[in-house]
């Protein structure tokens, strides 16, 4: 995007939302943005097309907004250099959660405060992914745990897959069975409907 097609000081918010099922309108609710970034994706997926626009996008003079620390970075090491790229552009970055404001020129105790709140936040999302990892550990030792049920039916995964084979659009079909576009792309390109079930299934998901 052209300078000349970018007003100075723009508001940009970002948001990241892990799942289908949160809702992002409540991250960053309230604020007059000018542009807003969404992505879909966990805090450790690496693939986050959004955060990548938005740093191609915000020039010197901007904000941008993010709800937490966590929504911005997947680990303390890729928040110290997504804050460092912006602000040695001249881009101030607010969260809004922390109350937190980094705009370059900042004190040695707000570099302090990065770093800890950081890693405190990084601590406490790998903190409940181990209780996650235990608690299907210990459902699998009592026979609990039976993995995730495709919330299609058979039926209903056979008609997805003939209709992807025969070429009819992901979107249409993500629309009328309620999934998301990747997970069309991701089963409904399996040998079979059997192979779609054995590999996870398709879930039940908001369409975004």
């Amino acid at each position: 995007m052209s300078e000349s097609k970018h007003p100075p000081g723009q508001t940009v918010g970002y948001v990241r939302v892990s799942s289908a099922d949160q809702n992002d309108g409540r991250q960053l609710e309230g604020l007059a943005l000018d542009r807003r970034f969404t992505d879909h994706a966990s805090g450790k997926d690496t693939k986050r097309p959004e955060l990548s626009a938005l740093l191609a996008y915000v020039r010197q003079g901007d904000s941008v907004f993010v709800h937490s620390m966590d929504r911005l970075a997947r680990n303390l090491d890729d928040l110290r250099r997504v804050v460092g790229d912006l602000t040695r552009r001249g881009v101030i970055v607010r969260f809004v959660k922390e109350n937190l404001t980094f705009t370059g020129e900042d004190s040695p105790l707000s570099h302090l405060l990065l770093s800890v709140l950081g890693a405190v936040a990084q601590f406490e999302r790998e903190l409940i992914h181990e209780r996650q990892r235990e608690g299907i550990a210990l459902a699998k030792v009592r026979g609990a745990y039976k993995g995730r049920k495709p919330k299609l039916t058979k039926n209903e995964l056979a008609d997805l897959h003939q209709r992807f084979k025969q070429g009819e659009s992901p979107s249409k079909l993500a629309k009328e069975f309620n999934v998301r576009r990747q997970t069309i792309y991701r089963w409904a390109a399996a040998d079979s409907p059997a192979a779609m079930i054995l590999g996870g299934g398709l879930k039940s998901e908001t369409v975004n």
